[in-house]
């Protein structure tokens, strides 16, 4: 966990500073927000800053997002207005902290940005058997790509590779390709010069200058566009990468680890994937079974949220009844280990009594959890009772209905949605865009057309 300070945070500055530091964040500190953004932009890296709330707070997240640096920013002060605080929050800052601070509140907000939070949870000999082969090649220099479903946890399983490897104590980096539109992801990866194109107002580093020496995570690389996948490619082979408007290479010394939910064979066979890559990047390949394939980690996994979010909701833990165990473990998970953290997450708030029983688990309308088969079953049921309304219909207007429904059973998770449909992200997105620009509603991320 990395920690930049902002300012003086009204002379707490060294209490702030130990807090933090007692809980395992490595800490800088720097005065000013221009030294702040400066900071970021050279490499170095934060995951939550803390800004002296007498500082322009709105400025260096308006700074960051212009430069699409991802850093949470909480802002803190001593005896600060109400109207002051309220207004850091309003320009972007996630929370407030008063100082002088409150060592549980600074752990709480710690906790709250750290991957840490999402420990792998492994008990089902299916997993078992993954673990115990990432844990031989994890020392090792090899690059590993990590298959799965969306939201097994293959970005958990990345994190546990680095933390076994030789480059524990140096940085992981995270770079979600599917997120970056491609016009930015160049720079995101390897930099950029000054001037190099409009508004790149100083050098950035990449992503691959900040994880030197460390570990970088490429996730859902299949969703990287084709001729950026031949830059990756020497970058990988040579070790060394070229920011986007510079004069000479530059030398790193990196791990790549990289994910995919998608059959990457199949993408090279459709034009889509470079082969080589594929090789370069497969030296050891970590498949993730879906949790319908890991009762026991679906059991293990689910006290693991309940207590969780027990805690964060200030309610007492109550373990999963006999009852509920059944329906966990009878259940598909179609969203994996990230739909049953949510199902957990409503079950703590719904339920009552001393246990969670069948009647917390629900959807996120609140129905129940269909007690008759998986999603997939009931939606092959629900076809073929519906076939005969089929007939007069064209197969676009088909598609259309198929992919805004699942787009509406995913609350919008795009995602989620391209993974069940078998499709890619960005044929997804391609076909949602052309459905908004002839009217259709599209769900936005976390909602359905019928919650909205």
């Amino acid at each position: 966990m990395r920690v930049l300070i902002v300012g003086s945070l009204g002379g707490q500055l060294t209490t702030a500073t130990k807090i933090a530091m007692d809980r395992g964040a490595k800490v800088a500190h720097v005065d000013t927000i221009e030294q702040a953004t400066a900071y970021l932009r050279a490499g170095r890296g934060a995951d939550l800053l803390m800004v002296d709330v007498s500082l322009d707070v709105g400025a260096l997240i308006a700074a960051n997002e212009a430069e699409r640096i991802s850093a949470t920013v909480v802002a803190c002060g001593v005896d600060v207005r109400p109207d002051a605080a309220a207004g850091a929050i309003r320009a972007g800052a996630k929370e407030f902290i008063h100082l002088p601070p409150d060592p549980e509140l600074i752990a709480a907000v710690l906790a709250a940005v750290s991957d840490d939070e999402r420990p792998l949870i492994a008990r089902d000999p299916s997993m078992v058997e993954v673990v115990q082969l990432a844990e031989r090649v994890a020392a090792s220099e090899a690059s590993v790509l990590i298959t799965g479903e969306s939201g097994v946890g293959k970005e958990v399983m990345a994190r546990h590779l680095h933390k076994k490897s030789k480059r524990a104590s140096k940085p992981f980096v995270s770079v979600n390709c599917a997120a970056i539109p491609e016009n930015l992801l160049e720079s995101e990866l390897f930099g950029h010069e000054k001037g190099a194109f409009t508004g790149a107002v100083a050098r950035r580093i990449g992503k691959f200058e900040e994880a030197d020496g460390g570990t970088l995570l490429l996730d859902e690389i299949s969703e990287m566009d084709v001729r950026l996948q031949a830059k990756l490619l020497r970058a990988l082979q040579e070790r060394e990468i070229d920011r986007v408007g510079g004069s000479k290479p530059v030398k790193v010394n990196i791990r790549v680890i990289a994910t995919s939910n998608r059959d990457l064979k199949q993408a090279v066979r459709e034009g889509t994937f470079r082969e080589d890559l594929l090789f370069r990047l497969n030296v050891v390949n970590l498949a993730v079974p879906p949790l319908r394939d890991r009762p026991e980690d679906a059991l293990a996994l689910a006290e693991h949220f309940l207590k969780k979010y027990a805690k964060a909701n200030g309610v007492q833990h109550r373990p999963l009844s006999e009852p509920a165990k059944a329906q966990i473990t009878a259940r598909d998970w179609p969203g994996n280990v990230r739909e049953l953290e949510n199902a957990m997450h409503r079950a703590v708030l719904l339920g009552a009594g001393s246990e969670i029983t069948p009647d917390a688990i629900r959807m996120p309308d609140g129905s129940p959890f269909s007690g008759g088969g998986t999603y997939v079953a009931q939606k092959a049921r629900e076809a073929a009772d519906e076939a005969i309304n089929l007939v007069g219909k064209t197969v676009a207007e088909v598609e259309q209905d198929l992919i805004l429904d699942t787009l509406d059973h995913c609350l919008g998770n795009r995602t989620h949605a391209a993974n069940i449909l078998g499709i890619s992200i960005r044929t997804l997105r391609n076909k949602l865009k052309l459905y908004s620009e002839h009217g259709v509603t599209i769900p936005a991320p976390g909602e359905s057309r019928a919650a909205g």
